[in-house]
């Protein structure tokens, strides 16, 4: 089979394993069902903004032209930093689209990659955020009215926990599983403040999450269609964002958002 298009992040279904679909223009085909055989992706020379649909040389921020990441809500400072959003106040880049995105609940979890980590993302992108991220096992902490208070509880809780994933690790399965999540919480309200104790959701189970992976690499050695025009070989697995070939190669799908593509299989 063959489709081309715009690249945009895969698509997921929560399952076990997860149902991943690559998103090509307007068409999509499900990838799992190709895990184990043989598929090429071909860059067809083509990248278009995914804010503004501009052509652009270089894709910045995961998609967007340069005007579109210096200035587009989407590419503010508190997407990084959500303790920064001022969006409760009324302010903004585009204070509409704030209100929209930023001034709505937002969850504190705690996922157990590499390590575990605390990290904030919309309740709508509950459980995309995780996948995503390529979290083994996840648990919604706390659940706050907007974006600023749940990227102040992350900076409490950075103070026991890091913010970031080793996708390296992520993708080569040195993960945590043996994990004591009551002294986990413990841990992690030991180092809220108590102003934010009305946020905490003491009921929430822990998602564990399972990838469709036949085989992860034992080194990681990443490809890019910056570097390559054609990446073939046999899909091994997915995870997170990424595409796990044959020869402990990868290939981040979101990383090539705007990017025209053809997949063949």
């Amino acid at each position: 089979m063959q489709i081309e298009g715009q690249s945009r992040k895969m698509q997921t279904e929560l399952g076990e394993p997860i149902q991943y679909f690559l998103r090509l223009g307007e068409a999509s085909v499900g990838l799992n069902r190709f895990i184990g055989e043989e598929i090429q992706l071909t860059f067809l020379g083509t990248i278009t903004c995914i804010g503004c649909g501009r052509p652009t040389r270089k894709s910045f921020a995961q998609g967007y032209c340069y005007p579109c990441m210096q200035s587009s809500p989407e590419n503010s400072e508190c997407i990084i930093r959500p303790e920064l959003c001022r969006g409760h106040l009324g302010e903004g880049r585009d204070p509409e689209w704030e209100r929209e995105h930023h001034v709505c609940e937002h969850v504190v979890y705690l996922a157990a990659s590499s390590e575990m980590k605390v990290g904030v993302t919309r309740g709508t992108q509950v459980p995309t955020r995780w996948i995503d991220q390529g979290a083994s096992h996840v648990r919604t902490f706390a659940r706050t009215p907007h974006r600023c208070a749940a990227g102040e509880i992350e900076v409490a809780l950075k103070s026991a926990f890091t913010d970031r994933t080793s996708w390296q690790k992520m993708l080569k399965n040195q993960v945590l599983d043996d994990i004591d999540w009551e002294d986990v919480l413990d841990r992690a309200k030991a180092a809220l403040p108590e102003d934010y104790h009305q946020y905490l959701a003491p009921d929430e189970e822990v998602l564990s999450l399972k990838f469709p992976v036949q085989a992860y690499p034992e080194k990681v050695k990443s490809l890019s269609f910056d570097k390559l025009e054609s990446i073939d070989g046999v899909l091994q697995g997915i995870k997170g964002q990424y595409l796990l070939f044959d020869d402990n190669r990868v290939l981040n799908i979101r990383k090539h958002n705007g990017y025209e593509l053809r997949f063949e299989a």
